[in-house]
Parts: structure tokens; C-alpha cells; sequence
């Protein structure tokens, strides 16, 4: 959990939305999946 709320409270931060956790929760999850399609070579 705490590295959670680190990854959301981080990524809000990088784009421009300081204490947003929706917005880095989306943006975090969605960095995470287009990672995973990459690294299977999906994309």
C-alpha cells in the first residue's frame, strides 16, 4: 500500500497535478499496462 500511494502521489506530481490521486492512480495504471504490452511485444 505504501507503494502505492508513493506511485500516485509521484506520478500526479510528474504531470502537473501535485495531490491528485486519480489522476495519478489512471495515469500510473495506465503506464504500467502500455510497460507490460511493450515488454510482451504487443505494440
Amino acid at each position: 500500500m505504501i507503494n502505492i500511494h508513493r506511485n500516485c502521489f509521484e506520478t500526479a506530481e510528474e504531470y502537473g497535478a501535485p495531490g491528485n490521486y486519480v489522476l495519478g492512480a489512471n495515469i500510473c495504471g495506465f503506464i504500467k499496462v502500455a510497460n507490460a504490452m511493450v515488454a510482451h511485444g504487443l505494440i
